[in-house]
């Protein structure tokens, strides 16, 4: 009988209930490893009242004892890096390299916030009127919540809850049920970690769990990472019950190619930023956009060639640089857009429909080739709507200023590149472009975790970014203190609006 993968409240792991499982598979192998036991509304209450409990205690803790927390759970992090990226590959179906990396990417948001004494410092004014002092401080919202993607079970976790804890909030983490058990691995390390009881815990589910997430009044703010729709309706839903959100959402990043651009180094990234993890990256590169037709044709011809080398395989296998999708139904979503892409008439270069695993006991994993369509044009859905796999499409810009005309006319607007050896034209574009994430001859611009991670437009709901200096806002309040003492105050009675005289 499978494993049953129930949650963690109050620093146990709580056995799972007689309500609905869900299958949890192996990508690589189409077997099912585990199942998930999604989640009541009563054992989404628990949770909460778990962290409500442990709120007072941990909001009290000097920032520099939740510090030395987190340092503590970073060393664990590091220690179980490798054990945790077995079980992303396991469940997500990610090369087991590439989940190493997204454990790496984690940590630094954890590092960064082990920097808690100087993350919360205030602001003091001394004498901004007579014998009056003014001085703010942050302070912790209370509990909060995090609803993540599938794509990275492990890294968008650690975006959310290392700065909400050591801003000295709660937290209650609802994870993807697609691949739920890297959430539990770290739940544990917290919790060797020494971190109070209830102060993390794990809630397993579907939008059961999710609403309600969003309808409890002790959850004061939700962070989420996904679909544009389902970010509009965490969004909409949580302000609706006066929550605080931020809510990350899809993504169509496009590369610029300039003629000067050096072409083998810019297709090595192109590779890597298109086909790593099959293409189920919000940051993944899904447009290339060559400008003018030489530089087309060149990349064309350069692109089919890498295309016909890409190593496909399971995690487990060393030499894989691409994995299979997550489960069976995102395959069949992906071909379908493949599909849909012919019949708009775009030019199916390199079809990955055609890739069969022939390699034993794993032939009923959900595999997939690398895909990429040229001559695609802007009115077509393979080009507006987020695929979410490994299919590339190429729209040929005659100029520069089509190809910025094209990205800034787009309705998400999350990361964009541009790969050129002019200097004038890198910085042109990082200035008029609509995007919230630029890179300049970096193929997938995801910011270091001492700076913050967001989109513009479709792309993010709300008014913080993620992790950096907008992450530790987010998770706090604002309270700015006013103090005169009894040498200051005037004796004479005061109808006035106060004044700084």
């Amino acid at each position: 009988m499978n494993t049953v993968l129930g949650n963690y409240i109050c620093g146990k792991e709580m056995p799972a209930g007689d309500g609905i499982r869900q299958d949890v598979f192996n990508p690589a192998t189409g077997e099912v490893t585990a199942q998930v036991a999604l989640s009541t509304v009563d054992e989404v209450n628990a949770a909460v009242d778990a962290a409500k409990a442990a709120f007072v205690g941990w909001a009290a803790t000097p920032p520099l004892g939740r510090a030395r927390l987190m340092n503590r759970l970073r060393d664990l992090i590091e220690k179980n890096a490798d054990e945790l990226a077995t079980i992303i590959s396991r469940e997500h179906g990610k090369v087991h390299s590439d989940a190493l990396g997204e454990v790496t990417r984690g940590l630094e948001v954890v590092e960064f916030a082990c920097g808690a004494p100087h993350l919360l410092k205030g602001e003091v004014t001394e004498n901004v009127g007579t014998s009056i002092d003014s001085h703010s401080m942050r302070q912790p919202l209370g509990v909060v919540a995090g609803i993540t993607p599938f794509n990275f079970p492990a890294m968008v976790p650690m975006w959310m809850f290392p700065v909400a804890l050591v801003c000295g909030n709660t937290f209650i983490l609802k994870p993807s049920e697609r691949d739920p058990s890297a959430a539990l691995f770290v739940a544990k390390l917290v919790e060797q970690a020494g971190f109070p009881a209830g102060v993390f815990n794990v809630v397993q589910g579907d939008k059961t769990a999710v609403d309600a997430l969003i309808e409890h009044p002790d959850v004061k703010a939700l962070s989420f990472v996904g679909s544009t729709p389902i970010a509009k309706y965490i969004y909409e839903r949580g302000a609706s019950f006066g929550k605080r959100v931020q809510a990350l959402g899809g993504a169509k990043n496009h590369m610029v190619v300039m003629p000067d651009a050096d072409l083998d180094k810019t297709v090595s990234a192109l590779m890597g930023a298109a086909y790593g993890s099959a293409g189920e990256r919000c940051m993944a590169i899904s447009v290339v956009v060559p400008v003018g037709e030489e530089t087309a044709e060149r990349l064309r011809a350069a692109l089919i060639k890498e295309l016909e080398t890409l190593k496909i395989g399971p995690g487990t296998d060393p030499e894989a640089e691409m994995g299979p999708l997550v489960t069976r139904q995102h395959l069949e979503k992906v071909t379908g857009y493949i599909d849909i892409g012919e019949k708009e008439g775009a030019d199916l270069v390199v079809d990955g429909r055609s890739f069969q695993m022939t390699r034993a006991g794993y032939e009923q994993g959900y595999y997939i080739g690398g895909t990429f369509f040229d001559h695609v044009t802007s009115d077509m859905r393979i080009y507006k709507e987020e695929i979410f796999g490994p299919v590339l499409s190429m729209i040929r810009a005659k100029d520069y200023e089509e190809a910025i005309q094209l990205i800034n006319d787009h309705e998400f607007g999350n990361g964009t590149t541009i790969f050129t050896r002019d200097g004038d034209s890198a910085r042109e574009f990082a200035h008029r472009i609509q995007v919230g994430m630029v890179g300049i001859n970096v193929p997938i611009p995801v910011p270091m975790a001492f700076h913050s991670f967001g989109g513009w437009k479709n792309s993010l709901f709300g008014d913080h970014h993620m992790h950096g200096a907008e992450g530790v806002r987010f998770y706090t309040k604002l309270k700015t203190i006013t103090s005169r003492w009894p040498t200051g105050i005037r004796s004479t009675n005061e109808f006035v609006m106060p004044t700084m005289d």
